[in-house]
């Protein structure tokens, strides 16, 4: 965790005023993230597993890899990172060496759901959740793994779409007494829903807001003052992405050339610009690399 982003992210929870965090698949997305002036980035699984491995999001990614693209995300920006953990891949004790090895990699929070392993999409069918006492000592053992008491433990219920909604807010209830600093509802399907989430939990909540996804989407000053503490698009970015690319080689396969005359594809120098190469290039020559 860098100094400093972990107490910044707490108390901009702490707000409620529907932080707007977008997720990100890779370190350049967060470098472009923070480039716009977002206030802090999601590491997704999903977006890691579709873009890194060409899978959807059924469990396929593995602690070392969110380790990995962690340490790369954490290197790239100096926002707060929030990083999707899943189910903590596995028990109690894989969830507590799951914080310890994502805290040391640069994290400021860790989400862990209540799914079996391996889980699915929070927006995918047929999904199945673990027992309530189960989650609470993942969420017993991830606070008590942690080493700063700035690192939050983000909470996230599946269980709308398995138990109902009211099960869903119990369960909710029952991690905040465990120890989540944040709890995260997963796919609310109406506004009243939406609504009542905020006013019932006690500590700063996740909306999560999936674009062709089961969550009407709201306005993110409407999700404000209703009380959300965080607004997140997790894969926003990487649905622009693929559109983007599949635009941008569309066109090549059809005119055989793309140059920088046009606005199809990113310039160069932009390119080199947001990978801080000037910085580098500085660096090079420092220590005598540029001759």
């Amino acid at each position: 965790m860098s100094p400093g982003t972990g107490k910044v992210l707490r108390a901009k929870l702490e707000e409620r005023r529907g932080l707007l965090v977008p997720g990100a698949a890779n370190a350049l997305a967060a470098l472009i993230i923070e480039d716009l002036g977002f206030e802090a980035v999601y590491l997704t699984g999903a977006g890691a597993t579709n873009s890194y491995l060409g899978l959807p999001d059924l469990g396929f990614i593995s602690l070392p890899e969110i380790a990995q693209h962690t340490a790369a995300i954490r290197e790239a920006v100096n926002i707060p990172i929030v990083v999707d953990t899943d189910t903590g891949f596995g028990n109690a004790l894989n969830v507590r060496h799951s914080v310890r090895v994502l805290e040391r990699a640069g994290a400021d929070a860790v989400q862990i759901e209540d799914q079996i392993m391996p889980k699915k999409c929070g927006h995918f069918s047929n999904k199945s959740v673990i027992p309530v006492e189960e989650m609470a000592g993942k969420i017993k053992a991830a606070v008590d793994a942690r080493t700063s008491g700035d690192f939050l433990i983000i909470a996230r219920t599946d269980a709308i779409a398995v138990e109902g909604f009211k099960p869903a807010m119990e369960r909710a209830e029952r991690y905040i007494d465990a120890g989540a600093d944040v709890t995260f509802v997963e796919a609310p399907e109406s506004i009243e829903e939406i609504r009542k989430i905020p006013q019932r939990l006690s500590v700063p909540q996740v909306i999560n807001v999936v674009v062709g996804g089961k969550t009407p989407v709201l306005a993110q000053e409407e999700l404000a003052k209703m009380g959300f503490g965080l607004v997140l698009y997790a894969n926003v970015a990487l649905q622009g992405a693929i559109a983007g690319m599949q635009a941008a080689l569309k066109a090549l396969k059809t005119m055989g050339r793309i140059d920088e005359a046009g606005a199809m594809v990113a310039s160069f120098a932009e390119r080199q610009r947001l990978v801080k190469k000037p910085f580098f290039d500085e660096l090079d020559e420092k220590y005598g690399g540029a001759k």
